[in-house]
């Protein structure tokens, strides 16, 4: 049997979405998810934040319920109460995904900055995939992908538009 690891993808990506490329954007997270899913990837982990965590967790429930039920939908998130300075309608959407996730974590039992990238290396260090939305070299996604990569796991940009499936990580 495959080591865990091998089936696990995790995401990582900006909070800002530009609105005319939402769509784009989410075609090619489900896509790059049907691919990994066809390799026998079935488990898949999230941060919970807002922007691309979040949008990666709507296309998740939704192959899941569309025609790739047997997935598995894991929450990572920070700390108790990380969701506290989110608006109104942030914390809503976040209510109404936290019921449908298969499993939750919670990394820190304690608020901090630093339990944000405890995070991110405990998303990675699960996973043989990480799918991400990064268009800039610094920052936490940035970091995130340059942590994968050094763990040996595979990453995939979607903003990278050289094709359906080719690897490519955040460095320009």
């Amino acid at each position: 049997m495959k080591d865990l690891r091998q089936k696990t993808c995790c995401f990582s990506g900006h909070r800002m979405i530009p609105e005319q490329q939402r769509a784009y954007i989410e075609k090619r997270t489900k896509r790059y998810i049907r691919q990994l899913y066809k390799t026998g990837v079935r488990y898949f982990g999230v941060g919970g934040a807002i922007g691309y965590d979040t949008l990666a967790a709507e296309c998740l429930f939704e192959l899941r319920k569309k025609d790739l039920p047997d997935m598995k939908i894991v929450l990572v998130y920070p700390f108790e109460g990380f969701t506290d300075r989110w608006t109104s309608e942030q914390k809503a959407q976040f209510s109404n995904l936290l019921p449908r996730y298969d499993k939750t974590v919670c990394v820190s039992k304690t608020r901090n900055k630093s339990a944000y990238l405890e995070r991110n290396r405990r998303l990675a260090d699960g996973s043989a995939y990480c799918i991400v939305y990064c268009t800039k070299q610094t920052g936490g996604t940035a970091y995130t992908v340059q942590y994968a990569e050094s763990c040996g796991v595979t990453v995939y940009n979607i903003t990278q538009n050289t094709g359906a499936w080719q690897e490519r990580n955040c460095r320009y």
